[in-house]
């Protein structure tokens, strides 16, 4: 069983030519330039909502954290084999009372997108939002779960 993550917000890194001899201070800067353009790239695109995926009995699990998400600002769907999770998470505004001198949390829009595979019965799909995980069901179709045949002597 596969479920296959479609639709990432990550772009290939360009790659960077170097041709200066390494110095303490050239090991250190890779780390920091990444970082900083990881950070930029993140407020850009969008947030990426971190995810396990298993299983358990005769069920696909997708477990979401999206802490800060109101349940009224979650959007589950399904188109086809696809299954998609958005998210908003609001600042509150400064009319409410709020001065904000720094903000380093996301907010905004965020998504993820799963292939899912034939075996799921896409009817009786569910979810449950609790203290910030978001979790969603997919049983399997009785016909594809493994079973026992008797053996008959004949």
């Amino acid at each position: 069983m596969v479920i296959r993550v479609t639709g990432t917000s990550r772009h290939p890194e360009a790659q960077r030519e170097t041709n200066a001899a390494p110095t303490p201070f050239r090991l250190f800067e890779g780390l920091f330039n990444d970082w900083a353009r990881n950070a930029y790239t993140q407020r850009r695109e969008g947030c990426r909502p971190a995810v396990d995926i298993f299983e358990k009995d005769t069920n696909f699990i997708i477990r979401a954290e999206l802490p800060g998400v109101a349940e009224k600002d979650l959007d589950i769907r399904l188109d086809g084999r696809t299954l998609t999770i958005k998210a908003e998470k609001k600042l509150e505004p400064e009319e409410a009372g709020y001065t904000y001198h720094q903000v380093e949390g996301f907010y905004g829009s965020c998504s993820r997108s799963f292939d899912l595979p034939d075996t799921v019965d896409a009817e009786k799909i569910s979810a449950s939002f609790k203290n910030g995980v978001l979790q969603v069901s997919m049983p399997q179709k009785p016909e594809t779960q493994p079973r026992s045949i008797k053996v008959s002597l004949g």
